[in-house]
């Protein structure tokens, strides 16, 4: 049969979605199925999610960017959401929940209103008026006097930090919190708004528990040294990235060798070469050396003879971090390195802790660029998530060291903007006042879902955070521990402003995205093998 319309002008394989009920419906459908996965890891009592990707790697987490990392989403609208998550993720660090769920809610919302007539370009007015407003009301509900803060005191940080650790780690925001923030205050530089979260590194290591984690100010290497010499104080670094070894030539040299004293004599020239770099390499006060490739045996003996200590550090990334924790420059070759490039560490030593051998380069004195959190845990999805946590307690801070207002946490903040929004889409006229209406009653899917995940009623915490706020208690939010609603003054649950902010804001423009979308056009898939295919076709050949 001869097609006809647009697949007439199409290649044979395409598809053509359009219309409301084909395109606008089923894109609305895909990202609320997506926000409801990662909706119910949102909040300190967020539920966890066990995924598996091809690579057959288990991830045990309630942290959304990983989720969604991880899930491979092929739909086109639910990507939009995701690219929101990872915009939100790489901007402020954490907050991607928040994206996609609020994001998911705007759009379900936005479907109701289409069911009810409303055409989406209304409905796209109303919600850019509504965020617009948003950010008005977020600049009133800053807390006074949060604008400046001691970004080197202790105490402010963990303050600002906690909620963001707590919802990844539950329970344990104090011992994690207190690990970052010292980590984060060492490796601060004078201006701190220049902060480099590659800064603070983390050490998983199986065995233990929290409990036994700690902060080293310097670096921790996994491997052990080379040679016989495991330990050094107050040792002066001389990095090499090329290696320490003899190379071949770069030029083809034929040797004819005619007797054996003349073959003696050629290893011994090699020999004397090899240990008149050794030495120079010593005579330079260097005792500890860093190849960045393969160390040769002879050099090996020579610097064992000269009492120098030699690591080999594979990674050209951790070669980079370790010359900026000792402050040396790396050279490309084995030759005398001039005093001006050598590095300075105050101990470096081969540590055995939970079973596996690592060495620590410490830098106890100021001006330290690097530390590091070793984490210690039962098994390795735990110590992954503890990994995750630490990572959004470091990102907290550079967000911190660049605005540290906040606004009121535990879904105190999110009631009060439904207040006002529902108040001012009251005053407005036309067809956009509905959708400005449902944006506002989008935000109460935050407390919805942290009384959900607590296990407590939603409804009757929602009606008396409504109450509260109505009567002019603006930071009135939910108590989870003690399941009632609290002042967080009180339960000292505070989120930072730019992390709110940006992440309605991302969630807005991605809703907004999906709205304007009224024809789906997809290409046939390139040919070649599917992964999914093909992968199922092993996992057959291996039943035979």
């Amino acid at each position: 049969m001869q097609p006809y319309g647009i697949q007439s002008m199409l290649k044979d394989g395409y598809r053509h979605l359009s219309g409301l009920d084909e395109a606008v419906i089923k894109n609305i459908e895909a990202c609320k199925e997506l926000s409801t996965i990662t909706r119910t890891s949102l909040g300190p009592n967020g539920m966890n999610k066990m995924v598996i990707n091809h690579l057959d790697k288990l991830f045990v987490t309630n942290d959304a960017g990983t989720i969604v990392n991880e899930l491979e989403i092929q739909h086109p609208a639910a990507k939009i959401l995701v690219l929101a998550a990872k915009a939100q993720q790489e901007e402020i660090g954490d907050g991607a929940n928040l994206t996609i769920s609020f994001a998911g809610e705007l759009l379900q919302n936005a479907g109701a209103l289409i069911r009810a007539g409303l055409h989406p370009s209304d409905i796209i007015t109303g919600y850019n008026k509504a965020i617009t407003k948003t950010v008005e009301i977020l600049e009133q509900l800053v807390e006074s006097g949060s604008e400046t803060m001691d970004v080197r005191n202790k105490d402010e940080v963990v303050f600002r930090m906690r909620a963001a650790v707590a919802s990844k780690q539950f329970g344990q925001e104090e011992i994690i919190c207190s690990l970052v923030a010292d980590a984060c205050i060492q490796v601060c530089p004078k201006n701190p708004t220049n902060f480099n979260v590659d800064n603070v590194r983390v050490a998983k290591l199986l065995g233990g528990g929290l409990h036994n984690s700690c902060i080293v100010r310097g670096m921790v290497l996994k491997s052990d040294a080379v040679g016989s010499i495991k330990r050094m104080e107050k040792a002066k670094v001389a990095v090499f990235a090329g290696g320490v070894d003899t190379n071949a030539t770069e030029t083809k040299g034929t040797v004819l060798i005619h007797s054996a004293e003349q073959l003696e004599n050629y290893a011994k020239t090699e020999e004397a070469k090899v240990e008149e770099l050794i030495k120079a390499v010593a005579e330079s006060g260097a005792k500890v050396i860093v190849s960045g490739g393969s160390v040769g045996e002879m050099a090996l003996h020579f610097c064992e003879r000269y009492k120098i200590m030699v690591l080999k550090i594979s990674s050209k990334f951790e070669l980079r971090r370790f010359c900026r924790t000792a402050g040396a420059v790396a050279h490309l070759k084995l030759s005398r390195p001039s005093p001006d490039d050598l590095g300075y560490v105050d101990s470096i030593a081969v540590e055995e802790i939970g079973g596996v051998t690592v060495t620590i380069a410490r830098n106890e004195q100021g001006g330290n660029s690097i530390s590091a959190v070793v984490l210690r845990g039962s098994t390795d999805s735990i110590l992954d998530d503890l990994e995750r946590a630490v990572d959004d307690g470091v990102n907290t801070y550079m967000a911190m060291c660049r605005d540290s207002r906040i606004v009121p946490g535990a879904a105190a903040t999110e009631i009060e903007l439904a207040q006002r929004l529902k108040e001012y889409a009251n005053a407005e006229t036309g067809l956009h006042s509905h959708a400005i209406l449902k944006y506002a009653e989008s935000f109460q899917f935050v407390p919805q879902t942290l009384a959900d995940n607590a296990g407590l009623d939603a409804m009757e915490i929602i009606a008396s955070l409504y109450t509260g706020h109505g009567s002019g208690n603006t930071k009135l939010g939910i108590d989870l521990e003690e399941g009632a609603c609290k002042d967080v003054s009180e339960t000292k649950v505070w989120d930072l402003f730019a992390t709110k902010l940006f992440a309605l804001k991302y969630a807005s423009d991605a809703a907004c995205t999906v709205l304007r979308v009224d024809q789906i056009i997809m290409a046939k898939q390139a040919g070649g093998p599917r992964r999914d295919l093909a992968a199922a076709a092993g996992a057959g050949a291996e039943e035979d």
